[in-house]
């Protein structure tokens, strides 16, 4: 007889699913999709159905918007006591409603009746032509400028007397413009006078139209902005003189150099030279002379111009007081328009501000909008460095509190063969000048002084 004994594979045994989430978190879970899922179903015809009625809303919606739009600019004309006496009506109405007062009632019929005849004085279009202009729109520290709005009514029947008022500045002037027949023109003249650097904002031009009593009022805009840039104060200056940078109508220098107009000598042949600047006769002679094959070149002048960059400081710690900085700013600017009055290169930067080689006026702007700013003298440089990689004059102007150090740092940003001032303005300080580290340091007490420290400089 035979036995058969079975034999069961070895190793872990096998886990029979269960056909349950393993743990009370998974069937937590498992409870939130299936309730998610049974929300889905029961909003997705709600969502469709919303979904169909915003877009067969669209048409309506683009008949309201202007007239929406309208509301709201009606709305915007009523002011601050305008709604104050449309709240006190309505609160007037609704005691009258509940206590029966019939005085209550008469006085909301008053206020209500009054604001219905305000808002009759907005009713209608004003057919204007409004203009705008200053003469001159750039002017000097002290000079004064004159600012015309001249008002033209344009309908064929006559214009109403319409308040007028645009900004000059942080000042607003206001008149009231007086009835205008057809074609009619009025001009209103004001004179601005101008104290300090800077632009002054002229506009823009708004009329007012409105109710006597001051519940509502309708303004219409009817100008750009006109900016007026008052300019620092310039001292004249004696010419610069040449700088560095090769230019085929500068001055010849005494740098030599192998290509340029201004022909200097002959010299032998090296290696690496241009053949084409042989000089074949000369060499046909020397060779013959000497029983040698010898070869001479042709060497040249350099012929040179400046490229002035001038950098004003417009970190507000460097200077002791504000008239500082507007005596910096009037050193730049003094500079700026000589550099351009000798036909040189031309790059500023002061702060945020900076232009290359721009005209005059568009120089001279540039210092009416700089200000105090939070880049240092040497961040100024090494932006400069950026604009002008070929400069060869750089003019760094800082305040008193300015120490050596910072003009240090800001040469450190310019390639070592440009000629560096470092000009200190200290107001009612010792006029000096003085050399140090590769640079010309130079200390000014006023803008007067300017004029005597430059000559004593070789800007070459």
């Amino acid at each position: 007889m035979t036995t058969q004994t079975r034999v069961r594979p070895s190793g872990p045994p096998t886990k029979r699913p269960s056909g349950r989430p393993d743990g009370p978190g998974a069937r937590l879970r498992a409870r939130w999709r299936a309730g998610l899922a049974r929300w889905h179903r029961w909003t997705a015809p709600v969502d469709r159905l919303g979904r169909r009625l915003w877009d067969a809303s669209e048409g309506a919606r683009g008949v309201l918007r202007p007239i929406v739009e309208a509301g709201g600019r009606v709305l915007a004309t009523v002011t601050g006591f305008g709604w104050t006496v449309l709240a006190l009506a309505g609160f007037a109405w609704l005691l009258a409603g509940l206590f029966g007062w019939g005085e209550l009632a008469l006085a909301a019929s008053v206020l209500l009746a009054a604001f219905v005849i305000a808002c009759a004085f907005t009713i209608g279009r004003m057919n204007l032509r409004v203009e705008l202009e200053a003469e001159p729109v750039r002017v000097t520290v002290g000079e004064s400028s004159a600012a015309r709005v001249r008002v033209t009514n344009l309908a064929r029947t006559p214009a109403l007397p319409t308040g007028l008022e645009f900004p000059v500045g942080n000042a607003v002037g206001r008149f009231t413009l007086p009835p205008l027949g057809a074609d009619a023109s009025h001009d209103e003249v004001v004179i601005i006078p101008t104290q300090q650097r800077g632009v002054i904002v002229l506009g823009p031009v708004v009329t007012q139209r409105g109710d006597p009593f001051g519940l509502v009022r309708r303004e219409v805009t009817w100008t750009e902005q006109l900016e007026l840039f008052v300019h620092p104060r310039r001292v004249p200056l004696e010419p610069l003189g040449s700088g560095l940078l090769r230019d085929l109508e500068g001055h010849t220098t005494n740098d030599t150099s192998m290509s340029d107009l201004a022909f200097h000598t002959l010299r032998e042949y090296a290696p690496g030279d241009d053949r084409r600047y042989i000089h074949w006769r000369s060499s046909a002679k020397v060779s013959s002379a000497r029983g040698q094959g010898t070869f001479l070149v042709k060497q040249f002048l350099d012929t040179r111009r400046s490229h002035i960059a001038v950098v004003v400081d417009t970190d507000e710690s460097a200077y002791a007081e504000p008239s500082e900085f507007e005596l910096a700013i009037s050193v730049g600017a003094s500079v700026a328009v000589r550099a351009l009055a000798d036909e040189m290169d031309l790059t500023l930067v002061c702060g945020d501000h900076a232009a290359q080689k721009p005209i005059p006026s568009l120089a001279l702007d540039t210092y009416s909008r700089a200000g105090f700013g939070p880049l240092r003298l040497a961040e100024a440089t090494g932006r400069l460095a950026q604009l002008a990689p070929d400069a060869s004059v750089a003019i760094l102007v800082s305040g008193a509190r300015a120490d050596f150090k910072s003009f240090a740092r800001a040469r450190a940003h310019l390639a070592p063969e440009v000629h560096t001032f470092a000009i200190t303005v200290e107001r009612g300080g010792t006029m000096a000048l003085r050399a140090a580290s590769g640079m010309t340091m130079l200390t000014l007490g006023a803008l007067s002084d300017l004029p005597r420290v430059l000559p004593g400089v070789n800007v070459q």
